[in-house]
């Protein structure tokens, strides 16, 4: 049987429709995935995250367990609510997960984790922090709400404290700080998302995520399914765990070099075989795709290349560009951007032309250069 959040009964008042999610009973959509897509990039909508997994490390040596712990360097983080995006990897160099790390006090780090790889994350944490006397607790007992698009951080401060308005209107991206709203609930407020566009993922405690959901509809932020989460991530050109990576490939295969710190003298697990992955060159490579014909991308068809063959991860219609568009993964060799033909996608066995673009597509609610022609 499906998890569900504590918004599951508010999403059914709405008239979602729901899927499972990795377990979890999710709105899909409230009605037209298009049109929610729109809101986001135009005004602000909003997402349940609550199947996503907050985990809180607390210990004398939490920054040296998370310095062996991720490929990212958590020596970045200095200033408390400062925040990292990184990958968890196996000792072959395969992404385990991505998630992000919040630095909240030397002693304390907040982790958040996918929802579909709750389980093998939790079990491989806790075994890894053993050797460094670190706690690591899971926090069922909150729930998350993203607050996404140009509008979105306003509309959410209004819901504010007034002595907490301007504080939280001026934190960074990839910043986050602690605030409460004017009927007093307390917020876990991260300026991060998972759109391209500006906005806050909000933590809170289960008990008043109602309230909040409710207070957020009052303010004029409509809810949004995870299907416009999927074709909103993909324009923003960010990965999705599972379908555009997993334990058997390296950030190198999925576009996440950046993600990457070989600092001197961190002996990260996964690092070996990361370094000798970037001294030979990965035999496979990460490309962004958009076809100009008439047609949908999607997860699995085959991609025909100068160098051989690979295959569609992320694809989908997008609804900014008004085109289909897909990561894929190939044999690595130079393709040049742009010039449809140089790489086709078998669909139903007819060779579509697509041409190869830099990505992210869309970048605050932009077309980038190149994509559209």
């Amino acid at each position: 049987m499906s998890q569900k959040t504590i918004l599951n009964d508010a999403h059914r008042a709405l008239g979602a429709k729901m899927v499972d999610f990795g377990g979890w009973d999710m709105p899909i959509s409230y009605g037209s995935q298009i049109e929610e897509h729109h809101q986001v990039r135009r005004d602000a909508g909003m997402f349940d995250v609550s199947h996503m997994t907050v985990v809180d490390l607390r210990g004398a040596r939490v920054r040296e367990f998370l310095r062996h712990l991720v490929a990212n360097s958590v020596d970045k983080l200095q200033k408390s609510g400062k925040a990292l995006y990184t990958c968890m990897l196996n000792p072959q160099g395969g992404v385990i997960d991505d998630l992000i790390v919040y630095f909240l006090e030397e002693e304390f780090f907040r982790l958040v984790v996918n929802a579909a790889t709750r389980e093998k994350d939790l079990a491989w944490i806790g075994e890894q922090a053993k050797a460094f006397g670190v706690e690591v607790k899971e926090r069922p007992e909150l729930a998350m709400i993203a607050v996404q698009g140009p509008s979105a951080r306003d509309k959410l401060i209004g819901l504010l404290r007034e002595e907490d308005r301007a504080r939280v209107g001026k934190l960074g991206k990839f910043v986050a700080g602690q605030a409460r709203t004017a009927d007093g609930i307390e917020l876990f407020v991260a300026r991060t998302g998972y759109t391209g566009e500006d906005g806050f993922e909000v933590v809170v405690p289960e008990d008043r995520a109602v309230a909040l959901w409710d207070a957020l509809l009052a303010a004029g932020v409509k809810p949004a399914g995870l299907g416009a989460r999927d074709t909103l991530r993909l324009e923003a050109g960010m990965n999705l765990y599972g379908q555009d990576m997993d334990d058997s490939v390296s950030p190198y295969e999925a576009a996440l070099a950046w993600t990457i710190a070989l600092d001197e003298g961190r002996d990260f697990i996964g690092r070996q075989p990361l370094e000798q992955l970037k001294a030979s060159g990965a035999a496979r490579q990460m490309i962004g795709l958009v076809m100009d014909e008439k047609g949908v991308l999607r997860h699995g068809q085959k991609v025909l290349t100068a160098h051989g063959e690979g295959e569609i991860l992320s694809g989908t219609f997008s609804p900014t560009l008004n085109k289909s568009i897909a990561f894929a993964r190939v044999p690595a060799g130079e393709i040049p951007l742009g010039s449809a033909g140089n790489v086709r996608v078998d669909i139903r066995g007819k060779e579509v032309p697509v041409r190869v673009v830099k990505f992210p597509f869309v970048r605050d609610g932009q077309a980038q250069d190149g994509v559209l022609v």
